[in-house]
């Protein structure tokens, strides 16, 4: 697999089988952050922040990454959540005013591990996240420009297959959804608590 030796290396990886739902409505913000365990008011429209979505028992129903659109906010996650994730949040939407949307085939997720922001298009929607314990950015783009843009990051970055992509979050112990991470265990047990819980938000 390939691994940067210093700053003018990077790699990236394609993450567009995650998970990715919309959440929508006047009353968005007070909704999720009353289902995650961060303060979705910290992410914006160029950085994502890392959150865990619990039962009433504080065990973990999923993790996911959170950012914003216009008007929205936007959830993505490990695939393997793409049958429970949406199906668990609805059931919380009792008198908010909140919209989910399914969009899994509408973008693809490209995920640059380097420090320094990808040279892309202005239809590309970059923004910052540390997803792998190191400096990186997402580019989210329109299904149909994927190519394109796999073509302009493959100029600069190698990148790194499903395969190597699993070696290297194991490397760098980031827990993955139906492997380290079950409705089992609490996010401290899991090692996310500086990343993914804000104590002061409140409920």
């Amino acid at each position: 697999m390939p691994e940067p030796k210093d700053q003018q290396e990077a790699m990236f990886f394609d993450l567009s089988a995650r998970t990715k739902l919309r959440v929508s409505g006047m009353d968005r913000l007070r909704f999720l952050n009353g289902q995650i365990t961060n303060d979705a008011a910290k992410s914006s429209a160029s950085v994502g922040i890392a959150a865990s979505i619990l039962n009433a028992k504080g065990k973990m129903n999923g993790q996911v990454f959170v950012s914003q659109g216009i008007d929205c906010f936007w959830l993505d996650a490990d695939p393997e959540l793409r049958e429970t994730l949406q199906p668990r949040l609805e059931r919380s939407v009792i008198a908010d005013v909140v919209v989910l949307d399914d969009a899994p085939a509408q973008f693809s997720i490209f995920h640059v591990a380097t420090s320094e922001v990808p040279s892309l298009p202005e239809s590309c929607r970059v923004l910052q996240v540390n997803r792998f314990r190191r400096p990186g950015w997402d580019v989210w783009i329109e299904m149909s420009r994927r190519d394109e843009v796999f073509a302009q990051l493959s100029a600069d970055c190698s990148f790194c297959d499903d395969p190597s992509l699993e070696i290297f979050r194991i490397e760098q112990g980031i827990a993955r959804w139906n492997r380290e991470l079950t409705q089992e265990i609490i996010p401290v047990e899991a090692g996310l608590e500086e990343s993914s819980i804000d104590y002061e938000k409140g409920c």
